[in-house]
């Protein structure tokens, strides 16, 4: 067999991602805080694109359904055909029809907003760290220098759960002392509050407190020295007769031990609380839901007026200021079109969703019907990744509650009577199951499929093992309570 070089001409299709195409994919998945910041990227490094000082009027849905069929639907090859490098200049792009959409002025002054300030309640409160709070009461103490500067690189060992995590021999390399001596400071910080703080590990911090309670030789204090692997697993029978007493005893002494603080220094965590904002609101008004999309904190993008009155005016720029400009310009304009594509098309599948679970919205969970993708992507004539993309990390507000628009495409399961029923509002049922049952005698999962199945909801009972887990429930031996 002859090896050889040949040309051959053939046909093939191949999908071209343009730079455009990839910015338009890219913004659908971004939450509206991601988007927040990467306009911000872009105001600070494009100089043709602006933020307008002038709050637009939102559009009702209404209008916006309006523009929509007003606008025919571009494919991805219309939508987003990639302009070549030197297929239109500066002056052969009608720049002036563009910005003949955005009000301007070359004259124009920026104020600074007061609202956009920091109120003042924030300026003057600063929460505590639990070192601060530690390095203080050293500070109130009556040691010698040598003892603070051991009891200063000892706190500076504590983490953030107020557990002393380096080694003795450690800290006395680094302040040049012995163990005993680093022993002995660590033992006047453990007094320090909160209680149970420098402990090396769970059982000495639980002993500390126990300590605290004046519970010296106690049932409780015996079971943490020797039992506490035991008690995780509630053997409170084999823990009372190794101890000799009353089970009842044993009981009432984990009642206690339920009670301490396994975590003495998150009182001073500086985790803050994250609020999840919803990018659409969905408001029942009459017999009809309007969705209203959340544009709060996305500036109102235009055209740099200093650049659009120079357009305008038709100058002429060297051939490098020229590009320079045109390939901003661009890319600004394509910017603020995928903005407006992205917001298109979220309401759009919001509004496809909400006229799919309808019921949901009018009655509860219990009235979550099954959905996927492919559903909403007829619905709307577009692709399911595109649906996919556009539920990614979007919230809606609803008057159930506020909910991932992931929340709403979830598996059927079959019922008795021939229907589909969601999967999360079987969830629901098994924890509305949990919750009603009895401490002292919980169900079994076994039990709860039977439960289930006396609903015309018929699944096994592994399905109901995966269930509980997503819903992050114990098991039955994990739930009792003997007390």
């Amino acid at each position: 067999m002859a090896i050889e070089m040949r040309q051959q001409m053939k046909m093939t299709q191949q999908l071209v991602m343009t730079p455009q195409l990839q910015q338009a994919i890219k913004l659908l998945q971004l939450s509206r805080l991601e988007l927040q910041d990467l306009v911000q990227q872009e105001l600070e490094e494009n100089p043709i694109l602006d933020e307008s000082p002038e709050l637009e009027e939102t559009k009702e849905p209404d209008q916006l359904e309006l523009n929509e069929k007003e606008t025919p639907p571009q494919t991805e090859e219309d939508g987003f055909k990639e302009v070549q490098a030197g297929e239109e200049t500066r002056s052969e792009m009608d720049w002036e029809s563009y910005l003949e959409g955005y009000n301007y002025s070359a004259g124009e002054q920026y104020y600074d907003d007061d609202d956009d300030r920091p109120s003042y309640e924030n300026l003057l409160t600063k929460k505590g760290t639990l070192s601060d709070h530690l390095m203080w009461q050293l500070s109130m103490t009556n040691l010698t220098d040598r003892e603070v500067a051991v009891g200063a690189e000892i706190i500076g060992n504590i983490d953030e759960e107020g557990y002393y995590r380096a080694s003795l021999a450690d800290v006395a390399t680094a302040c040049q002392v012995d163990e005993p001596f680093v022993e002995t400071v660590l033992k006047k910080i453990q007094e320090f509050d909160p209680i149970g703080v420098a402990a090396r590990d769970l059982q000495e911090c639980l002993l500390m407190q126990v300590k605290q309670l004046s519970m010296d030789g106690s049932v409780v204090e015996a079971i943490l020295r020797d039992h506490l692997k035991d008690l995780e697993t509630r053997k409170y029978k084999v823990i009372a007769k190794a101890l000799g007493t009353d089970v009842n005893d044993v009981l009432m002494a984990a009642k206690i031990i339920a009670g301490l603080d396994p975590k003495p220094g998150r009182m001073f965590s500086q985790d803050d609380v994250h609020y999840i904002s919803a990018d659409i609101f969905v408001y029942k008004i009459a017999e009809e839901y309007v969705v209203v999309l959340n544009d709060e904190g996305l500036p109102n993008l235009r055209i740099n007026p200093f650049y659009a009155t120079d357009a305008k005016a038709g100058r002429q720029l060297d051939a490098k200021s020229e590009e320079y400009i045109s390939d901003k310009m661009r890319s600004a304009m394509w910017l603020i079109k995928s903005i407006h594509q992205r917001q298109r098309t979220i309401y759009k599948v919001s509004k496809s969703i909400i006229k799919f679970q309808r019921e949901f919205l009018d009655r509860g969970i219990e009235y979550l019907r099954p959905l996927v993708l492919r559903d909403v992507a007829e619905d709307i004539g577009m692709h399911e990744s595109t649906i996919s993309r556009v539920t990614t990390h979007k919230y809606m507000q609803t008057p159930q509650g506020l909910f991932e628009l992931k929340y709403f495409f979830n598996s059927g399961i079959s019922t008795g009577e021939g229907d589909f029923i969601a999967s999360e509002s079987v969830k629901n049922k098994i924890r509305e199951i949990v919750e009603a049952e009895d401490q002292r005698k919980p169900y079994s999962d076994q039990r709860i499929a039977e439960i289930l199945s006396t609903g015309s909801i018929n699944i096994a009972r592994r399905t109901v093992t995966k269930y509980r887990e997503m819903l992050r429930i114990g098991s039955s031996s994990e739930r009792k309570r003997h007390f």
